[in-house]
């Protein structure tokens, strides 16, 4: 059930309505329901894929709160029992993870394995013919992560199976989260609530400007990207990197898109997820700029994977060795940086079973770790031109590197494999054909100069918008502190807007959320 399809608006819309009418202690009943009808429209068979993840992660997590009980019932000295219960612990969760991790193995990369071995083994190997379930990577590290919180003994596992999988399967979130946290999204979706036209009135306004996003720009800017991103492709290079400019802008407007649509309707039921974008676009450093795209995704990363990784004892090894062996600042950091290089490399081959999303990993990686190595260069040349950090010149110019940095990996990520996306890469450089953008070349692309427009604008008015989010003005709220005619007359505009360039354009076609692929 797509976001951008009449049963989906319906979906919500009753649901919001119900949700009022419930009685407060038969609320996230209806919650859970509704989250049922939405994951059985995608199919049955995903219905079920989902329901065992559920299943197993709500019986580990059983599991491991009976052990947690029993750990601090033991005596502090009881070395022998406290160390058993460490290992039951250790298993139970490992199992639950390992049982997860290889469903998602099993759907998304198991085929992209086969292909790797040679033909004489791949051959005899079975292939994986199952549709992927919808939303299996967010919904998979969502469970897991819940595991792995209660194995630490963070909370009280939850005991009743129904609210549990209401944590996991809260439909607003399903497609492409964002990625939530029990102890911060559990209680909400239990609470008893009542009507705040607050909650009502925001939730709208989010979930309009993330139909906006979606299907104005992003779906417009997409008939573009796809007519040139291409397997040999006939357009120069400054053509390729307009189309990839329009996918920078139609990733973003999708993705985040989507969440708005995600926290919007959520939050017309009271319910506030986590935020997961923070204006990228005004980031000053790769590091920056993953802080806040996907900022779930990246949280769970590192509470989950860099930091056990990075303070496990092999790594505290390696890391003494490196600063023995290898000495200064590239020693002293070796070890954090393999545990960085591991997590981009896991964040890449996240995005799916393709080199292009290795490459993708390894890429952030290596530039993330040379900004390590020469931040010290970096700042001396800045202390010997005397420049202002806090200057507007010297603030664009670390966006502008940035977002260059940002665009390149984008080849890696929108190519359909990893030489295609070099050989664009190597095209932009060497063969730029300029005149194509000015001999009409760009309006037989599948969009009208209207639409070339729509887009510009479009990015345009996300960037202003963004730019006084940045400098901190709450623009909801402004809005919510004028008179009520202007409210109106703005969820009008947006609503008008939305129809004639969005809904009811000729000849439109809502594309699939990039990220619900994942």
């Amino acid at each position: 059930m797509a976001f951008t399809s009449w049963s989906f608006v319906a979906l919500a819309a009753g649901t919001v309505l119900l949700y009022y009418w419930t009685p407060g202690r038969w609320q996230w009943l209806l919650l859970l329901a509704a989250s049922v009808v939405f994951y059985a429209a995608g199919g049955w068979g995903s219905l079920c894929w989902l329901a065992g993840v559920i299943a197993v992660t709500w019986l580990a997590g059983l599991a491991l709160g009976r052990l947690n009980e029993a750990r601090r019932a033991l005596p502090k000295g009881d070395k022998a029992a406290l160390a058993a219960v460490k290992r039951k612990k250790k298993a139970a969760a490992a199992a639950a993870a390992l049982l997860c991790f290889g469903l998602l193995y099993a759907m998304k990369y198991w085929d992209f394995t086969v292909d790797l071995l040679p033909a004489s083994l791949g051959g005899r190997l079975p292939r994986w013919d199952f549709v992927m379930p919808l939303g299996l990577s967010f919904f998979t590290f969502q469970a897991v992560g819940y595991v792995i919180d209660v194995y630490r003994d963070k909370y009280a596992p939850q005991k009743n199976p129904a609210r549990y999988a209401l944590f996991v399967s809260f439909f607003p979130q399903m497609v492409q989260g964002p990625i939530g946290r029990y102890d911060a999204l559990a209680p909400q979706l239990l609470a008893a609530r009542k009507l705040d036209w607050k909650d009502l009135q925001f939730g709208i306004q989010l979930a309009l400007w993330g139909y906006l996003k979606k299907m104005v720009i992003a779906d417009r800017a997409a008939v573009l990207v796809d007519a040139v991103i291409t397997e040999n492709t006939p357009y120069g290079g400054a053509v390729i990197a307009f189309a990839m400019v329009f996918y920078c802008i139609q990733l973003y407007c999708d993705f985040s898109g989507g969440i708005d649509i995600t926290r919007g309707v959520a939050r017309m039921l009271g319910i506030e997820l986590a935020v997961n974008f923070r204006r990228p676009l005004f980031a000053t450093s790769l590091t920056d700029y993953w802080r806040r795209w996907h900022i779930t995704l990246g949280q769970w990363m590192r509470d989950y994977l860099f930091y056990p990784l990075s303070l496990s004892k092999p790594f505290a090894r390696l890391g003494k060795w490196a600063r023995k062996r290898i000495g200064g600042l590239p020693g002293k950091i070796f070890a954090t940086s393999l545990a960085t290089f591991v997590v981009y490399l896991v964040i890449g081959i996240w995005h799916g079973a393709n080199f292009r999303y290795i490459a993708f990993g390894l890429w952030n990686g290596t530039v993330i770790t040379a900004s390590l190595l020469l931040e010290r260069r970096f700042l001396a040349w800045r202390t010997a031109l005397r420049i202002d950090q806090a200057s507007v010149p010297w603030r664009v110019f670390m966006t502008a590197r940035t977002s260059l940095l940002v665009f390149l990996g984008r080849y890696l990520t929108r190519a359909p494999r990893l030489l295609t996306a070099l050989s664009l890469l190597w095209t932009t450089v060497s063969a730029p054909r300029l005149g194509q953008l000015a001999d009409g070349t760009l309006l037989t692309l599948g969009l009208t100069a209207g639409d070339l427009w729509v887009v510009a604008l479009g990015a345009l008015a996300v960037t202003v918008l963004e730019f006084f989010q940045e400098r901190g003005v709450q623009v909801r709220e402004s809005l919510s502190r004028r008179s009520g005619p202007l409210q109106w007359l703005a969820l009008a505009a947006m609503l008008a807007v939305l129809a004639a360039l969005g809904i009811f354009r000729a000849g439109y076609i809502s594309s699939e959320f990039i990220y619900g692929q994942f």
